[in-house]
């Protein structure tokens, strides 16, 4: 079977894969992207960063930017309704050295988009198109490639994501990710991989995809049906960060790997030491709460482990916590 696994152009600089993390608010911070990092993830995406808190300077808007030891390529999504906005808040992360930055268009959160952010912008194109034209201009000097992500459009009534995609690639988008679902579905039903496939075949520039990547299996059959090329992985690799290495291998013509439970434990616990190295002890531990009910979630006693786990406020009691789930797992 053809290697699926590969390096991709976007723009004048190449991908080192195409299995990226994506960026997921509340999930995608810097300790976890380097534990994907390490389980075979060839880019990760920052959570997405708001340009207008950014251009102000906020300071939580800064955590979102701390970059992993090991993250010798990494991505950033902003996101935002001004073009003039946007085009400063590229030229802001410039010294970062993003290998690429991206702008959602994708986000379904209320509060964003009553901003008109995210997949508000699907219902303007014309807007969405200057958005891209003047974040491409400013990344331009620095040679950084600017990425668009998109839905399908609003909801059933007014699917555009074809008319959008070529709106941005004309604006200066040097590739597309299609998360395959309306605005209206939010992250529920079924995603449409033929528009994806769609998009392969009409646009000039890569196409990515995301919607339904739940396994290794998933991406394979992804790959395989869609032709893009490279995956975007959001809530498969919640609590799954094992979910690229077990890809890597299905992908290069292997098998993939069964991880037992004892070594997503150990998953777990690199991610949980990296978050304290990252926020400290306390904020680490309470960021970790959600994090766990991800890496338990349909184990032997996980129910009652979590139970604990969203009151544990320490690196000792997680460890007790990780010890049972293995336990109970028996393996």
């Amino acid at each position: 079977m053809q290697n699926l696994h590969h390096a991709v152009a976007v723009g004048g600089i190449e991908l080192p894969g195409n299995l990226f993390l994506a960026p997921v608010a509340g999930y995608s911070d810097a300790a976890f992207r380097s534990v994907c990092i390490d389980e075979g993830a060839d880019l990760c995406f920052t959570e997405m960063v708001s340009s207008e808190a950014l251009t102000r300077g906020h300071s939580r808007t800064q955590e979102l930017l701390v970059r992993a030891d090991n993250e010798k390529a990494w991505a950033i999504q902003l996101f935002g309704s001004q073009p003039a906005v946007l085009a400063r808040a590229c030229e802001a992360i410039i010294p970062l050295e993003p290998l690429v930055v991206d702008l959602n268009c994708g986000c379904p959160v209320p509060k964003i988009v009553r901003n008109g952010a995210g997949s508000a912008l699907m219902r303007e194109p014309g807007k969405l198109a200057d958005i891209v034209r003047a974040m491409s201009l400013a990344l331009a000097p620095a040679g950084i490639p600017l990425t668009v992500k998109i839905r399908l459009g609003w909801d059933a009534q007014s699917i555009n994501y074809h008319e959008v995609a070529g709106l941005a690639v004309e604006a200066g988008a040097a590739a597309v990710t299609l998360h395959a679902r309306t605005r209206a579905q939010a992250y529920s039903g079924t995603a449409d991989w033929t528009a994806i496939s769609q998009l392969v075949r009409d646009l000039r520039v890569p196409v990515f995809g995301s919607g339904d990547i739940s396994s290794a299996e998933a991406v394979l059959r992804f790959m395989v049906e869609t032709g893009a090329a490279g995956v975007m992985i959001a809530r498969g690799a919640m609590g799954n960060p094992g979910i690229f290495r077990e890809t890597l291998k299905l992908l290069e013509g292997g098998t993939s790997p069964v991880m037992t439970t004892a070594q997503k434990a150990e998953i777990a616990r690199r991610h949980l030491a990296l978050s304290v190295v990252y926020l400290g002890e306390r904020t680490a531990c309470v960021e970790f709460r959600k994090q766990f009910c991800s890496y338990t979630k349909g184990s032997k006693a996980g129910a009652e482990l979590r139970n604990e786990a969203v009151h544990a406020s320490s690196a000792a009691q997680f460890e007790g916590l990780f010890q049972r789930w293995v336990e109970a797992a028996g393996i």
